[in-house]
């Protein structure tokens, strides 16, 4: 960004400087004879060097539109990048916060059945039916777990990947 600033400055002076001649030139005709304001050419020497300035300076102009636009490019591009990113890292957070609701919810109705489960224990019950609905239970966890590893293992892979690419291209 302070490129962009400079080159905007550098452009602004050189801007500066051609009015600076426009106005000195304007100055000389105002102050010169009657007969040298109707030519503009009585000096021909300063109008050579006044026309060598002004190409100088719409070439530095132009160099620095030009590097002004290049850096630009690689701005945008640099965003267009991070955008992505953070689409893609926006969508993997969302993915983890859908995952430990799922986790919360069996966990819950996990401890539920535990409890069910250590009452009817204590009081000497056997109940199959808390028995069965425990383990379910216990195996919607496991599943939510293994899930959630897969997910995470599948967004390492997916990071690693073009790393992989790119350490066998070069």
């Amino acid at each position: 960004m302070s490129d962009i600033t400079e080159l905007e400055g550098r452009i602004t002076a050189a801007l500066e400087r051609i009015g600076r001649g426009v106005e000195a030139i304007s100055a000389e005709r105002a102050a010169a004879p009657e007969e040298e304001k109707t030519n503009p050419a009585a000096d021909p020497e300063a109008l050579a060097r006044m026309k060598e300035a002004l190409e100088a300076e719409k070439t530095a102009n132009a160099q620095l539109e030009e590097r002004v636009r290049a850096i630009r490019e690689k701005q945008e591009g640099h965003i267009r990048k991070l955008e992505s990113r953070v689409e893609s890292l926006t969508a993997r957070a969302e993915e983890a916060e859908d995952r430990i609701a799922r986790l919360r919810r069996v966990n819950a109705e996990l401890r539920e059945n535990n409890g069910a489960l250590r009452a009817a224990n204590a009081k000497g019950l056997g109940d199959a039916h808390l028995i069965n609905k425990s383990m379910q239970a216990e195996l919607e966890t496991l599943r939510a777990l293994r899930d959630s590893d897969r997910s995470e293992l599948d967004a390492l892979i997916g990071e690693l990947a073009p790393l992989a690419g790119e350490s066998s291209n070069a």
